[in-house]
């Protein structure tokens, strides 16, 4: 959870809905599953920030662009975690299509540099994959595989290999339901849900949950119809305390 390569958040709305992301359609697919951006209807940026458990030290900032064309979606994302003493930079270029007419796919090369003082620096190279499938008009389903092949560091560790599996329902025009199972190879099943209620066209509220460690999440969400969005999470983790979130996107309608 604290370090080795693990992805962001698909924004400060993936957080506050327990993390979830994998069955998402928006620019902040670029953080979670690549292929959600192939429904992208033009271009898109997105920022995010994270304060982990208030601590000032640790901070979590990330980026992310994409541009629609007939030949599909092109991308990068950006992300900095850490402290002075130990950090992480990441670099990732998308690119994500339609395959047929409910299914899409994604795919991610990521440069990974591990940097510590007096030590050095490492950079590794790495990648993820993803699909999406729109079974009927209100569910989604999403699947993605970061770092399949194993990429381990100098030191004989291992980049997290993570395969997630989830899906989104839109019960109606106000109410949005998520979830996912997330496995590590190294570590227990994780089960993550989340449910969004559109209270007004401007504003919406989020909670969630995961599982391993035990967290809860709530959040909300202010969006205008030329296409900026502004999200808003808290995240409580059962040890270590809270960690605020915040987002901005804007996204051509």
């Amino acid at each position: 959870m604290a370090q080795n390569g693990l992805p962001p958040n698909a924004g400060a709305r993936g957080a506050a809905l327990g993390s979830t992301s994998v069955a998402f359609q928006d620019i902040n697919s670029a953080f979670s599953n690549p292929a959600g951006l192939a429904t992208l209807p033009s271009w898109g940026v997105t920022a995010l920030g994270e304060q982990r458990f208030l601590l000032p030290e640790i901070r979590s900032v990330a980026a992310a662009g994409a541009v629609a064309s007939r030949a599909g979606t092109f991308g990068i994302h950006l992300h900095y975690f850490g402290l002075e003493a130990y950090n992480e930079q990441r670099l990732g270029l998308l690119y994500a299509r339609r395959l047929f007419e409910n299914l899409y796919m994604g795919v991610a090369l990521d440069l990974l540099n591990t940097r510590i003082p007096d030590f050095g620096s490492q950079l590794d190279l790495t990648g993820s994959i993803g699909l999406q499938a729109q079974v009927a008009g209100p569910l989604w389903l999403g699947v993605h595989l970061f770092n399949p092949f194993r990429i381990q560091r100098n030191n004989g560790e291992y980049y997290p290999t993570l395969l997630k599996a989830g899906f989104s329902y839109e019960a109606s025009a106000k109410l949005l339901l998520t979830g996912e199972a997330e496995k590590d190879i190294d570590f227990p099943l994780r089960w993550k849900g989340g449910v969004e209620y559109q209270y007004i066209d401007l504003l919406a509220f989020r909670v969630g949950f995961s599982t391993q460690p035990v967290q809860a999440t709530m959040g909300a969400g202010l969006s205008w119809e030329n296409g900026l969005r502004m999200d808003f999470a808290f995240q409580w983790h059962q040890l270590l305390g809270w960690t605020p979130a915040f987002s901005v996107t804007f996204q051509v309608p």
